[in-house]
């Protein structure tokens, strides 16, 4: 499965985003889909994840009332809308696949990685 994230722009504080990340094929039942953001220099860090129905999701503390995932199984994407955008917000977020117990939360969880999207916001 191949993922291609996009949405990523220059924004100003307080402003709202959309990511989007599309998947080659459908996912199935016990596939998870997440989104990690890596600041440069460090690990990917957790954001949020999405059970395959759609049903369950879960969130990093810091992203928590902001940052809301959510998927459509008809077009094979699942997105993160993010509001209330921080300068602190401003890296690469990538979206991933994992098939780990719930929640999946550490990187090493997921594979079939996107290549990300550039998330800069401007004070």
């Amino acid at each position: 499965i191949r993922l291609a994230e996009s949405g990523g722009r220059l924004v100003q504080v307080g402003d709202s985003l959309r990511l989007s990340c599309a998947a080659s094929e459908p996912t199935f039942s016990g596939h998870q889909m997440g989104w990690f953001l890596q600041p440069p220099g460090k690990d990917r860090e957790f954001v949020a994840t999405i059970t395959w129905s759609g049903s369950k999701t879960y969130y990093a503390e810091s992203v928590k009332g902001r940052f809301t995932i959510s998927r459509d199984g008809a077009k094979n994407t699942v997105y993160l809308q993010m509001n209330s955008l921080r300068p602190e917000d401003t890296t690469v977020y990538y979206c991933a696949v994992s098939t780990r117990l719930w929640p999946p939360r550490t990187s090493r969880e997921y594979s079939s990685w996107g290549q990300g999207t550039q998330v800069t916001v401007s004070s």
